[in-house]
């Protein structure tokens, strides 16, 4: 079988996978926001070197990282309404601006939705 991956690629998803493994639901999503805010930042250093087939993989891998967020938002009825609603409206715009980056990639428009998430997941962690 054909090495379908490179060495620093394979030691990521080992990574990621052991990280997963053990992670209650906080780490989890702040895994997530981590794994988001990485991806953005590989895309655009990928688009600044030309590297097109590194800034697909990225920019999948932070679609990845935004549907596990989508998909982990409970609470829509509750006392936790409010905040899941606003965490839906915050991904699903994150969301679409990925899918929009896609084909017209904007470096600065994936930098400033990078420095948000990084800047949440800081506040949750410090939280």
């Amino acid at each position: 079988m054909l090495m379908q991956s490179s060495p620093q690629e394979a030691y990521r998803r080992v990574d990621f996978d052991a990280r997963v493994s053990g992670a209650g639901p906080a780490e989890l999503v702040h895994l997530c926001y981590e794994h988001l805010t990485s991806a953005l930042g590989t895309a655009v250093h990928a688009q600044r070197r030309g590297d097109n087939c590194l800034k697909s993989r990225s920019m999948t891998r932070a679609l990845t990282a935004i549907t596990a967020l989508q998909m982990g938002v409970a609470g829509a009825d509750g006392p936790n309404a409010g905040m899941a609603a606003a965490l839906s409206q915050l991904y699903e715009g994150a969301r679409r601006t990925i899918l929009d980056n896609a084909l017209d990639f904007d470096g600065d428009v994936i930098l400033a939705l990078r420095a948000d998430f990084a800047e949440i997941g800081q506040a949750l962690m410090a939280g």
